[in-house]
């Protein structure tokens, strides 16, 4: 959510700010503004809409200069709006603030500084950041923004201009993300790395409560306590052109179309050279610790909530411990229990989701060790974990998670497979037609994505609906919801994902004559009911589409039509019947003709509760 981006160096800011803010498109905004130090002094351009109504604008009034912030904000406090958009400033116009996050203590604050006389013009909480340096600034900007911020509570990443020290950008992190990127005679700040990876591949990655002031001849890292610190810098060695559509027409097609790859790639060396057993070096648990574990806690948002459902399953299924799982936005305010014994999972792909973050730190607080299953090395979520399951499933660009999801999916089953071998949960023999299975996925994906045009004709058919059902029983169930929550995300079409067996109660109320219903039945011990629940939608009206394993040749008698996916172990098939579900919100998105990337009122990182 939101995008920061600043410059200091010697070359003109306006083109550097906008390209950076284009790669962070992908956070989701509603607005977006520059600011520039200009020959007459701080000069602000924002605009509410997308990054062409900005670029217009400046088009025929460029504002020069070579510092300077940018953003793109997603609307907290105040709608979208031109006076709403970042950067904001002082009433003197002397100070820029750009600003992600929430400022919590912002009405205190903002009443202090009326009874001062200071004006406000927006209902942002981020006003007040601009109003509040002013007021502390004596002579040096760093320590007013230090005394800014330790009057102010809340998550936030700030990036700061004054005209009085026209030569320096000031960075400040506070539980949101921000990077400092460092060049040649110039200095970079960013809310991620793509906005800055153009430019350099050498950055800083700020921690909690840590800051810095950039000008173009270096950078100083401190702590918002005036501490100077000294930090390796990161290089990072991942291609730009990852980042790029590679002749897909959509980001989100392309991100389908590398999952195989990101298979491939989460499993990686984390199996033996002789295929029979998983090798997760990266956690350090040792087996006595492994053997203390009595409960398991789970807790993800959206999408990673789903793929949390599936681990459930993983763990318990494979290692017998029992496992909860949580909403992350809930998990804190139900008093779990949690103790010294308890294992907590958290998954996040940004890996700087708040809820989630919160949630680590809770599980922390009350003694639990954490692991993490994140698709970002050095975010905030992994440097805080315990221990760190990567997924490698490369940059998402899309809102609309699907490598990511299933990549977690991939680390759940590795996870799942490395306990049981410390358990002895599992025969050998087992373990190792496991792992084979799950190496044979990859290649199971693409024969599904060979398919694709019979999910586009179906997807195309049901656009026209304004609602829609998935069903499905025990593991489809969990399928089921991803599938209904990809579908709404970015078709708009009204979708409730419903455990088969509960039709009955209450349920069946809404299915109606030609009602579209998706029903998942690849679970084998499950087949015979999922058919009979089935056949209750199907004598009320209902259209129906069946996933079935190939082979299953029943269900052709008690649907309109089926889609098959290649057989695996039932354990498994969430990794496979995924992909059909992706490519249907997929098409359907496209049939309507909404912005398949980058759906309304969503943002791919979630930096707030």
């Amino acid at each position: 959510m939101c995008g920061i981006v600043g410059y200091v160096g010697k070359r003109d800011s306006q083109d550097i700010l906008i390209d950076g803010l284009k790669k962070l498109e992908y956070r989701g905004y509603d607005s977006a503004g520059i600011a520039v130090h200009t020959a007459n002094g701080l000069e602000v351009k924002k605009a509410k809409g997308r990054l062409a109504v900005l670029e217009s604008q400046l088009s025929g009034d460029p504002l020069r200069g070579t510092i300077g912030i940018g953003h793109t904000r997603w609307a907290t406090h105040g709608k979208p709006s031109d006076v709403n958009s970042h950067p904001h400033t002082d009433n003197s116009q002397k100070f820029s603030v750009v600003h992600n996050g929430i400022i919590e203590n912002y009405i205190a604050l903002k009443e202090e500084l009326i009874a001062q006389g200071v004006q406000f013009v927006s209902e942002t909480d981020t006003e007040v950041i601009s109003h509040l340096i002013a007021s502390l600034y004596e002579g040096d900007i760093v320590k007013a923004v230090q005394k800014a911020v330790k009057r102010m509570s809340g998550a936030f990443a700030l990036g700061v201009l004054t005209e009085y020290e026209p030569d320096k950008l000031v960075a400040v992190r506070l539980a949101s993300p921000l990077i400092i990127g460092v060049g040649q005679d110039e200095n970079f700040i960013g809310s991620d790395i793509p906005a800055i990876l153009e430019h350099t591949r050498n950055v800083y990655i700020l921690n909690d409560g840590e800051m810095a002031a950039l000008t173009q001849d270096g950078v100083e890292l401190m702590t918002i306590e005036g501490n100077f610190i000294s930090r390796e810098m990161f290089h990072v060695d991942w291609d730009i052109v990852t980042a790029e559509k590679a002749g897909f027409d959509h980001f989100m097609l392309k991100e389908i179309h590398e999952q195989p790859k990101a298979y491939r790639d989460t499993m990686g060396s984390r199996i033996s050279q002789t295929g029979d057993r998983v090798e997760l070096k990266e956690v350090g648990m040792s087996a006595e610790q492994i053997r203390g574990i009595r409960n398991v806690h789970i807790v993800a948002c959206g999408t990673a909530f789903h793929a949390g459902l599936i681990g459930k399953s993983v763990i318990e299924k494979l290692a017998r411990i029992p496992v909860e799982i949580d909403v992350a936005s809930e998990y804190r305010y139900r008093s779990p229990i949690i103790t010294s014994d308890t294992l907590a999972i958290v998954v996040s792909q940004s890996g700087e989701t708040a809820d989630t973050l919160a949630a680590l730190r809770e599980a922390k607080r009350c003694g639990a060790r954490v692991v993490a299953i994140t698709n970002v090395v050095g975010s905030s979520v992994a440097r805080e974990a315990d221990d760190v399951i990567v997924t490698w499933a490369g940059p998402e660009i899309a809102v609309a998670s699907t490598k990511a999801y299933t990549s977690q999916l991939i680390a759940f089953y590795l996870f799942g497979l490395h306990l049981a071998q410390t358990l002895g949960t599992m025969e050998a023999a087992e373990i190792a037609q496991t792992i084979a299975a799950l190496q044979a996925l990859p290649e199971q994906v693409e024969a599904i994505l060979q398919e694709k045009d019979a999910i586009k004709r179906i997807a195309e058919d049901i656009a026209g609906h304004d609602n829609l059902f998935f069903i499905g029983r025990g593991l489809d169930y969990a399928v089921a919801m991803e599938g209904s929550l990809k579908l709404k995300e970015i078709s708009y079409i009204h979708s409730e994902a419903y455990a088969a067996g509960e039709l009955k109660h209450g349920t069946l109320a809404l299915i109606e004559e030609g009602i579209p219903v998706i029903a998942l039945a690849t679970q084998d011990a499950l087949f015979e009911k999922t058919v009979s629940n089935i056949k209750e939608v199907k004598a009320r009206g209902a259209h129906v589409l069946g996933l079935a394993n190939e082979g299953d040749h029943e269900l052709e008698k008690a649907v309109d039509e089926v889609f098959a996916i290649p057989r695996t172990l039932p354990l498994l098939t969430p990794a496979l019947s995924v992909i059909p579900l992706q490519l249907l919100a997929y098409y359907a998105s496209l049939a309507r003709g909404n912005d398949v990337d980058k759906p309304r009122n969503l943002a791919k990182s979630v930096t707030v509760e």
